[in-house]
């Protein structure tokens, strides 16, 4: 059996599939998401070496008591994101920004936190941000802003708390369920226009992710990165 790694927000999108990838090579894997009903369904799919728990994330005392009943703990994966879709920057109202914040911000720094007293030493902690961090697309202005905090922690904690490992991914477009808020229709054309200008000519899967999370994971010698998985898309459209 391999380590003892726990994925916050493993029970949909990236993180479950990070929880398959893990579990299928030997480790042992505990998810946590605040939907009964999605953690059941996790369970039900991700077979014998995944167990979970009903966590909420932005509840500071939630993960406290999670991580103290659970134990020692090699590896910590927080996926959790906040609200879905993009909003111009004119029409930003702060309680939107708050809700960012509050949803994706604030649950990595706690989750963090509360993992710590039981985290082995050669462990390591994994976070997800996004590639509007540092990006310049239109009405993403929130979600830049609580993505960029979430990078920018990472060599801070690095060096911090030394040797465990701290490191995160950067998806680009990743079809998952944070797209739900377009129309199917609307949703395909906007992958079709992003795939066009993406060097490897398509949208990213959940798994493109969870293969980068794995690596972290399992690497020893790595830490205090953020592993880009966007299919190049930084770099341009294609000649």
């Amino acid at each position: 059996m391999g380590n003892r790694v726990v994925i916050v927000g493993g029970t949909s999108g990236i993180g479950l599939a990070a929880a398959r990838r893990l579990a299928d090579h030997g480790h042992e894997v505990i998810v946590a998401g605040r939907d009964k009903g999605r953690l059941e369904a996790a369970l039900a799919d991700l077979g014998e070496n995944v167990t979970g728990r009903t966590v909420d994330a932005r509840d500071e005392a939630e993960l406290t008591r999670f991580f103290a009943e659970i134990g020692p703990i090699d590896h910590v994966v927080v996926t959790v994101t906040g609200p879905s879709g993009t909003t111009p920057f004119r029409e930003l109202e702060l309680e939107h920004l708050r809700r960012h914040v509050e949803g994706k911000l604030l649950p990595h720094a706690a989750a963090m936190q509360a993992a710590l007293p039981h985290l082995n030493e050669g462990g390591s902690l994994t976070l997800v941000s996004a590639a509007s961090a540092g990006g310049s697309m239109p009405a993403t202005a929130a979600l830049a802003a609580v993505n960029a905090g979430v990078e920018a922690m990472v060599p801070v904690l690095a060096v911090e708390l030394a040797p465990l490992r701290v490191n995160a991914v950067s998806p680009g477009v990743i079809d998952t369920e944070w797209w739900s808020f377009l129309p199917d229709g609307a949703r395909t054309e906007v992958f079709d226009q992003i795939a066009a200008t993406t060097p490897v000519g398509r949208v990213g899967t959940a798994d493109d992710v969870a293969h980068a999370i794995e690596f972290l994971v399992d690497n020893a010698f790595t830490t205090g990165i953020v592993v880009r998985v966007d299919g190049g898309a930084r770099l341009g459209a294609p000649k």
